[in-house]
């Protein structure tokens, strides 16, 4: 959905926001409610141009009357039954200002009108498209009513009829969808369409009122291009109940044509004038003086007749002043012609033979979009006149004025003139650097990360800094380098009364194994002071005599005779936590494979006697696993393959077994194996 304050403020014309906030603040002052309706709601939701402003307040209309003329407001026509008014507002605006009424038709084409609500309004108009309403009240202001769903007709760019006895109640309503088809370009809904067909041909249009047809007539000389509209009305036969001796092919075609060019660049430069009042003698060009003076006669508003008829006298007099020396600059010309109502304007521009005034109108057309493009936007950006300052759009219309008067030439009169309305510069951002940190001890090589947890050294057992880690980390993956994280300009320098923690530095490239392996010397210098609860030592194993063939897999060599294992206590470790007794369970086979990298060892069972090799595949001894201690070198099995096996090597001698999740065995040597077809 469209945001209607957006629309407000962005859609309207300067003059038509004044206007509107005129009667807003006329409102607010009587303690009425009022809302902007009808074609200019529809027009602002389609995007098109807002001809005519038509706003409803709740209650009788008299309440505000009074105060219109106090603020600017011409009333230009009336129609009593329906409280209504028709107004004009300085800058060349039409409203019709009318009270939210609830209508009743006791026969056709003679309404009857009372006071109602905005709901009761909306619901007694003619079609979907025009049955919506805008809030201007404060609290909500800008909030949409459409209580007929007119926003999907006009998506659909459908006319529907309000009631199903639109046409019967109100004829006119027969010429307005056909004036309005012409101008939007919309369709009838098919339903509404049959009705129409029905009325037409019934001849409900007999009852069309004499207000009601001065109405609609006006409205011809108010459409953007009024002969389109006449023509389609006589397509359907509607003029000859309007006012039969008023054709299109009367009308002064060439010269509408070169009144629909000046307007359009009158409009570029902001001059937004309206086309009714000068239009009126160019469709009439052909019509005899005897058919132009009932024609006026009949119009519903009076006041647009005398503006026809004061036309004329009011350019020669908007000329003279025109072409006085007061508005001999160009910026005076500029500043009269903006001030000056824009339809008496584009009247001068179209129907003015004085050359001087040509001349000055074809200057002002030409020097104010060059006098705008010659805005030195840079400069006042380097001079700190920016829009945020109080008075920037004032300064522009002032350097617009010098600048079309040539007074400006040179960029250093440009620079001279805006001296006085550049802001001084800022002060100086203060410096927010960070005081050097104190730099951390460096090791080389690759003993650094193992000399960090070696016994005796400044930090050991102290853990390093998040830093450090997720630096190590990057290290390791490649992510980071040496002094990204812990570099001396990572952070300030810790002062004598805050306590400095003691952090571990950051170790060197590749130095995460080396850690691990300085370790595992340390465990093995240090002394045990808490020795574990030994666990049974293993029964050496027998010797593994060679297996029999099965089906072609070439025999297995005997292997070495294992060692006994050595008590657990003769081995030194760190004290730890005593470890729970495993019952040892007996080793299967052994076949011994390559030595893979240092592993945890798992707990180690008990040693079987040593049978002959089945034919089935050997499963894969389980090392005993440490408990919280640091992994030694373990002999790496491999599980036989599950048929043929060609080469088996003969494992050597176990070394002494160590305790329950703290033994680790070591690598066996590689003994000569045949090669196997995995």
């Amino acid at each position: 959905m469209a945001d209607y304050i957006y629309l407000l403020e962005n859609r309207l014309s300067h003059a038509q926001q004044k206007a509107v906030g005129a009667l807003r603040t006329i409102a607010r002052e009587s303690d009425a409610t009022i809302f902007l309706t009808g074609g200019a709601v529809r027009d602002l939701t389609t995007g098109a141009s807002v001809r005519d402003i038509d706003l409803t307040i709740q209650g009788d209309i008299s309440r505000i009357r009074k105060g219109l003329a106090a603020a600017g407001f011409e009333i230009v026509g009336e129609n009593a039954p329906a409280h209504q008014l028709f107004l004009t507002y300085s800058g060349g605006v039409r409203l019709e200002l009318s009270s939210a009424v609830t209508v009743s038709w006791p026969k056709p084409g003679k309404p009857k009108y009372e006071l109602g609500t905005l709901i009761d309004d909306l619901r007694s108009r003619d079609f979907t498209a025009n049955a919506m309403a805008i809030s201007l009240n404060e609290g909500s202001y800008g909030l949409l009513m459409d209580p007929l769903n007119g926003v999907a007709d006009i998506e659909n760019r459908e006319l529907r009829l309000v009631s199903n006895y639109g046409f019967i109640e109100e004829p006119s309503r027969l010429i307005r969808a056909v004036r309005l088809m012409s101008r939007l370009g919309w369709q009838l809904e098919e339903k509404t369409r049959q009705r129409y067909e029905t009325a037409k041909e019934e001849g409900y249009i007999s009852a069309l009122s004499a207000w009601n047809k001065g109405y609609e007539l006006e409205e011809i000389f108010h459409e953007e291009d009024p002969v389109r509209v006449l023509r389609a009305l006589e397509a359907e036969g509607w003029m000859e109940h309007l006012f039969p001796a008023l054709q299109s092919a009367k009308a002064n075609t060439a010269s509408l044509s070169d009144l629909y060019t000046r307007q359009g660049e009158l409009q570029m430069q902001g001059v937004l004038g309206h086309i009714a009042a000068i239009a009126f003698p160019l469709v009439t060009g052909k019509m005899s003086a005897g058919d132009v003076s009932p024609l006026k006669k009949l119009l519903a508003r009076q006041g647009f007749v005398r503006e026809i008829e004061s036309l004329e006298a009011r350019v020669k007099d908007f000329a003279a002043k025109f072409t006085a020396k007061e508005a001999a600059a160009p910026s005076a010309a500029w500043k009269l012609l903006h001030a000056t109502e824009p339809n008496l304007v584009l009247a001068t521009y179209f129907s003015s033979k004085s050359a001087p005034v040509q001349a000055r109108l074809k200057t002002f057309l030409t020097e104010s979009p060059n006098a705008r493009q010659r805005i030195p936007y840079q400069l006042l950006t380097e001079m700190r006149i920016t829009p945020d300052l109080p008075g920037y759009n004032e300064l522009l219309d002032k350097l617009f004025f010098e600048l079309m008067d040539g007074r400006l030439a040179t960029p250093e009169e440009m620079k001279a003139f805006l001296e006085p309305y550049s802001p001084p510069a800022p002060p100086p951002p203060p410096n927010l650097r960070r005081a050097r940190a104190r730099k951390e001890p460096k090791a080389r090589g690759k003993k650094k990360a193992a000399e960090l947890d070696v016994e005796g050294s400044d930090f050991e057992g102290v853990p390093l800094s998040v830093a450090a880690e997720e630096e190590l980390a990057g290290l390791e993956t490649g992510l980071t380098e040496e002094g990204d994280l812990t570099g001396p300009d990572r952070g300030p320098e810790p002062t004598e009364e805050e306590p400095i923690e003691k952090v571990a530095p950051l170790p060197a490239k590749g130095a995460a194994k080396d850690k691990k392996a300085a370790k595992v010397v340390a465990e093995k210098k240090a002394p045990a002071t808490t020795p574990a609860k030994a666990a049974p030592a293993a029964k050496p194993a027998a010797t593994v005599k060679p297996a029999p063939p099965a089906k072609k897999a070439v025999p297995v060599k005997a292997a070495a005779p294992v060692k006994a294992a050595v008590p657990a206590k003769k081995v030194a470790a760190k004290p730890v936590v005593p470890a729970k007794k495993a019952p040892a369970k007996p080793a299967k086979q052994v076949i011994a494979a390559k030595p893979t990298k240092y592993v945890a060892a798992k707990p180690v069972k008990k040693a079987a006697p040593v049978k002959k090799a089945p034919a089935k595949p050997v499963k894969k001894a389980v090392a005993a696993k440490p408990a919280k201690a640091v992994a030694k070198k373990v002999v790496a099995v491999k599980k036989a393959p599950a048929k043929v096996v060609k080469k088996a090597a003969p494992a050597k001698p176990a070394k002494k077994a160590v305790p329950a999740k703290k033994v680790v065995a070591k690598p066996a040597k590689k003994a000569p194996a045949k090669k196997s077809r995995r």
